[in-house]
């Protein structure tokens, strides 16, 4: 138990100081946006746990018309969890009060849940209820993944 405790406190600071705020200034497509930091700084996030059709893709256009309905003009928070192959910040970006921006967009089928970097279990129960509910991309029997689509392309 002490363990635990001792643990928590640890950890406590580390993801308090971790998280920043910045206001949305751009949308890329679908799961990259960007940020405007203190000092006009702009900052490319490729969003964790999500991979959105790529824009010439099918429902490319939506995927980034439904992540600009959501976050465009306004201030959301974020952790940064790691970085790409492209040098992009990847992170989770929160807005609304605790809305966690890919959930939001694989519950409303414009994006996968990015099994090989989650482990999110609800994610994935998100995109079975959307493509269960034929919601966005998913009205589409053959939509093909962005990491698919990638490979042919």
């Amino acid at each position: 138990m002490l363990k635990k405790i001792f643990l928590l406190l640890f950890l406590l600071p580390i993801l308090f100081f971790s998280q920043y705020t910045a206001k949305v200034i751009g949308i890329k497509d679908g799961d990259t946006i960007v940020v405007l930091l203190e000092g006009k700084t702009q900052k490319t996030l490729r969003l964790a746990e999500v991979d959105c059709p790529e824009s010439a893709q099918p429902f490319g256009k939506n995927a980034k018309q439904f992540t600009s309905s959501q976050v465009f003009g306004k201030e959301v928070n974020y952790w940064e969890t790691d970085t790409d192959r492209y040098g992009r910040t990847i992170a989770k970006v929160f807005y609304d009060d605790g809305k966690y921006l890919s959930a939001e967009i694989i519950r409303n089928g414009f994006g996968w849940w990015y099994h090989w970097f989650s482990t999110d279990k609800r994610l994935r129960d998100l995109e079975i209820e959307a493509k269960k509910n034929n919601l966005g991309l998913w009205a589409d029997r053959k939509a093909v993944s962005p990491w698919e689509w990638r490979k042919q392309n």
